[in-house]
């Protein structure tokens, strides 16, 4: 009876949608109702009002959203007896249409996501084994070194848990190489590699042949263990001290679940934050995935693996055979296979693990590339919509996550849409200026108040809109050849651990400069088309005004491929930690202001430090994470500020043997909180008009700091 009802409501209120949706009424009428929709969604931003007021300011987006739906679909569209006309409108229509559909799964995904679950590192009567998996391929030893230590170093019984070292960059494959270079690079690893191991007191594991890549790799780390658990680690991703404790035991209260996931947190910024300088003040890109959509999937029972800083069930595993190898994206593939055979999963909102992201713009690109084909080949050879064994939601939650990635072809339209009237005198959207600042303007305005509801301190305005645009340039052929051809992508390592020397323009950044050159000049015409008719000038300003758009965000990533000079590849982040600073066989109280990757700055009390200068070699004690024994670490100074009875040490960790990685990962690694209170400092919602006036000075600074890189890389190519 309660489910009949429930059908009749629904049904009501869908006619009832489809009147409002489909009712003509007069321009004026429009405007006025488009007005007072973005007031009340205004106010109810302002007043903070949640739960019920939350969804019924989106559903008063969603009627303008639909509204406009409808009429573009009705009445904008050109006749199709001109096709010159009708086949560039007809793309640009199902360039909207695509983004509208975008935003219907955003609002089912996340407009009510789960709550932050509570922490779940209680005690335990029981502790499943576990295997972590940290697969390589040529990330450099030291860096393998502080993720292997920060991994052995785990609160966990020693005796539940056996670290492996997966290496795909020393196989027999490669020693064997004919490349003589090549193959003695395979052995050196291989021998480095195996020592490196044996003192950290973790188990080194290759393998024959470099078949299927990562998921090869994990499957091979498979047959050699037997741990009723798999924690994956990227070789740059290094976890917390409790990562375990918070993670393993889900798997005790649902024997059906496969997954426990945790998000990526980085402590170095990527191109687009490194080169516009906002990564200490505005959310990481990938917060917008892990703090929000990342819930929104879970509430769904379709949070899915992301290859690192996970905990997976082996018996659910071996249902599937291992890992998935058919797409480039393994971890994607290998959670809908399960999900499909009914195993679960969970999320875990909170920062477990400290890993790096690419500083240069091209490896940017690449990482991004090989996530768009991997998605691709998903979509193609397993559709999620047609997926046998999922849920509904978990259908529609798939194909958000793979059709996301077709955005390269709807934002190259938007880009370009406007220079077919101003440059060809085109007519691809048939209104006239009132209509369009009636019903577009006002679907744009909701557009954006729908994303600030659903995304807030997540997602800054327009930042969506800048990363889509600086991949769309180099995704776009991307996406195209792995449709043409689904199975000739390979995975590829993305490079970790960079630094940008000397300021310079990206290799791969010329085209932006002729993308915004073309805009600059299609601004140019729409102002002489505006003085020379006149009677057009309605429309003109319209399709000039979204040139001025692209033409500003065209403009500000002229800033992102301009690559500032950063010889750090992370950031220093302050834990103040107290220990003694040793020299000459001297201990001075002092204590640990930050840390980074590569080192750390310490303030030392004493105002006569003898024998202190730049290059000596001191030491550190301190009290490890754990709490047993003193940690004893070699530093070598760098720099150093004496101001009355304290001296700022700047310092690089200098390990002595493979041991001492222990004690850098305890420093950097151990305090999982550190990267919460991060984090929380950097979430505050600007709102869209600040955001606005934020971007648009950005954008005006940016322009101008690209084209100053660009002159000087033509000056010095001229001398």
């Amino acid at each position: 009876m309660f489910m009949a009802r429930n059908i009749i409501l629904w049904a009501v209120i869908s006619v009832l949608m489809i009147v409002v949706i489909t009712l003509p009424v007069s321009l004026q009428a429009q405007l006025i109702c488009s007005l007072s929709v973005v007031a009340f969604m205004a106010l109810i931003k302002v007043l903070k009002a949640g739960g019920k007021w939350r969804l019924i300011a989106l559903a008063f987006g969603t009627s303008i959203v639909l509204r406009y739906v409808y009429w573009r679909t009705t009445e904008t569209l050109p006749p199709i007896n001109q096709p010159e006309n009708f086949i560039p409108g007809l793309l640009l229509y199902l360039a909207e249409m695509y983004s509208v559909m975008m935003l219907a799964l955003s609002l089912f995904i996340v407009a009510m996501p789960l709550p932050s679950r509570s922490s779940h590192a209680r005690d335990r009567k029981r502790f499943p084994t576990v295997d972590v998996f940290v697969p390589s391929y040529n990330e450099d030893p030291a860096l393998l070194a502080n993720t292997l230590a920060a991994a052995k170093a785990m609160d966990y019984p020693q005796d539940k848990v056996q670290i492996w070292l997966l290496d795909d960059g020393g196989t027999l494959q490669k020693q064997r190489s004919s490349n003589i270079r090549d193959a003695e690079t395979a052995v050196t690893r291989n021998r480095e590699l195996s020592q490196l191991c044996e003192e950290l007191g973790v188990n080194y594991l290759t393998r024959e042949r470099n078949e299927h890549a990562k998921a090869g790799n994990l499957n091979n780390g498979l047959k050699h263990s037997q741990g009723e658990l798999v924690a994956v680690f990227d070789a740059d991703h290094a976890p917390a001290h409790d990562f375990l404790m918070e993670t393993v035991g889900y798997f005790e209260d649902d024997p059906k679940l496969f997954l426990v996931q945790t998000p990526h947190f980085f402590i170095n910024p990527d191109p687009l934050e490194r080169n516009l300088q906002t990564f200490e003040s505005m959310p990481s890109e990938n917060e917008m995935f892990y703090g929000i959509i990342q819930r929104g999937l879970d509430k769904w029972n379709a949070a899915f693996f992301c290859g690192s800083a996970a905990v997976l069930n082996r018996k659910a595993l071996e249902t599937t055979d291992g890992f998935s190898g058919i797409s480039i994206t393994e971890d994607c593939e290998t959670a809908l296979a399960l999900h499909s055979q009914g195993w679960n999963s969970i999320y875990i909102d909170k920062p477990l693990i400290a890993g790096l992201q690419p500083a240069t713009f091209a490896s940017f690109i690449g990482q991004r590339s090989r996530w768009a084909q991997g998605m691709m080949q998903i979509l193609r050879f397993r559709f999620p919509l047609f997926k046998r064994g999922l849920s509904l939601p978990q259908r529609l939650c798939y194909m958000s996550s793979t059709l996301f990635w077709l955005f390269p072809f709807p934002r190259t339209i938007f880009l370009f849409a406007p220079l077919f009237y101003l440059l060809f005198d085109l007519e691809i959207f048939t209104a006239s200026g009132g209509e369009f600042l009636g019903y577009t303007f006002a679907y744009m305005i909701v557009n954006l108040m729908m994303q600030n509801y659903l995304y807030g301190s997540f997602r800054w305005p327009w930042i969506s809109e800048l990363y889509e645009y600086i991949q769309t340039v180099h995704l776009l052929p991307a996406v195209i050849s792995v449709m043409l051809n689904p199975r000739k992508p390979t995975f590829k390592v993305t490079a970790k651990d960079e630094s940008v020397s000397v300021s310079r323009l990206s290799e791969i950044g010329r085209p932006f400069f002729v993308i915004f050159a073309a805009l600059f000049v299609a601004l140019l015409v729409a102002a002489y088309r505006v003085y020379t008719e006149p009677y057009n000038a309605d429309v003109t300003l319209v399709v000039g005004g979204w040139n001025l758009f692209n033409l500003i965000m065209a403009g500000c990533a002229l800033g992102v491929v301009s690559e500032r000079k950063d010889r750090a590849s992370s950031r220093r982040f302050k834990i103040n930690r107290r220990c003694e600073f040793g020299i000459d066989d001297t201990w001075y109280p002092a204590s640990v202001e930050d840390v980074s990757a590569g080192g750390a700055r310490l303030q030392v009390f004493g105002r006569d430090i003898p024998s202190l200068r730049e290059g000596n070699t001191v030491q550190i004690r301190f009290t490890p994470h754990n709490g047993e024994g003193t940690a004893l670490l070699p530093l070598a100074v760098r720099n150093f500020q004496i101001s009355g009875d304290i001296t700022a040490v700047g310092c690089e960790y200098a390990p002595a043997s493979a041991l001492d990685h222990r004690w850098i990962a305890d420093l950097i690694f151990a305090n999982s909180s550190q990267w919460e209170e991060f984090q929380r400092a950097r979430r505050r919602n600007p709102g869209l008009f600040r955001g606005t006036i934020w971007f648009l000075g950005l954008s005006m600074y940016q322009t101008s700091r690209g084209l100053v890189y660009l002159f000087r890389g033509l000056n010095r190519k001229a001398a």
